[in-house]
């Protein structure tokens, strides 16, 4: 939407798409901001003190795991020790804080990929989250490594692919475009016999990579990063955006999924 006047809601990550570029929406309670739009113009983000929890919605003095209050960071499901150590789920026992939500969301299709950023890294993501996950994580571009039935099977290809590759993204490398030259393809086929032999069954058959061009003018020399808790009012020509930041032209970055919940006033 056009930003004729201020538009005012809580922050979450942006919602993004793959077009002949990765495309951005800035998600401010209903309102969706197209932020590609904005690229070349001069925008004021001003935080208002105010967070809520993504999860209840109470409002809370700090927020915990990108966005929850202490206590649904404590309860939620969405913020589960197995959101980082995949392998660490349960839900296949019939055993998780929530299982109804764990049927959505541990008990799907899961993937298990290679990103190539400035490093080859291993991720997962469920199927439906194809290529919004490798878009959040700033990827040049991505393969599928293997499909799995549920989240902890993924996490168990994904700890033996660590002994081989990071399962994290150099943020700062990221943001200055210094990207690996490798070969996905190659990669991955150098990987498969690496697998013990019930994990190999998974790998997926198709070696088509995805490749991600990014809405950005020009890459920052050096990373500055700025947030709503040290700075109330964050304004600048805005540059360019990859992975879940928004890159000024003066090297500043903001890491919009980091403020999840701040209440906030974009103009």
């Amino acid at each position: 939407m056009s930003l004729e006047a201020p538009v005012s809601g809580n922050l979450r990550k942006m919602r993004t798409r793959l077009d002949k570029v990765a495309h951005y929406s800035l998600p401010l309670d209903d309102v969706l901001v197209d932020m590609n739009a904005r690229i070349g113009e001069t925008i004021e983000l001003s935080f208002s003190g105010i967070i809520n929890c993504i999860a209840c919605g109470r409002e809370t003095k700090k927020s915990f795991g990108q966005g929850f209050c202490y206590p649904c960071f404590r309860n939620s499901p969405e913020a589960s020790e197995c959101i980082i150590r995949p392998e660490l789920c349960r839900a296949h026992e019939g055993e998780a804080r929530d299982m109804e939500w764990a049927e959505k969301y541990c008990l799907v299709e899961q993937i298990v990929y290679l990103a190539r950023s400035s490093a080859i890294k291993v991720g997962i993501t469920r199927a439906s989250q194809m290529p919004t996950r490798w878009i959040d994580q700033g990827a040049t571009d991505a393969i599928v490594f293997a499909r799995v039935p549920n989240r902890y099977t993924a996490g168990l290809v994904e700890v033996a692919m660590k002994e081989h590759l990071t399962d994290r993204t150099n943020w700062q490398r990221m943001l200055k475009n210094e990207v690996i030259d490798a070969d996905l393809v190659e990669t991955k086929a150098s990987l498969v016999d690496t697998l013990d032999a019930d994990l190999r069954q998974y790998i997926d058959t198709d070696d088509s990579v995805c490749s991600i061009n990014y809405p950005v003018e020009h890459y920052p020399e050096k990373v500055k990063s700025v947030g709503f808790d040290k700075l109330p009012k964050i304004e600048g020509r805005l540059a360019g955006i990859k992975g879940q930041y928004l890159i000024f032209d003066d090297n500043r970055v903001l890491n919009i999924r980091k403020h999840n919940g701040y209440r906030i006033t974009v103009s």
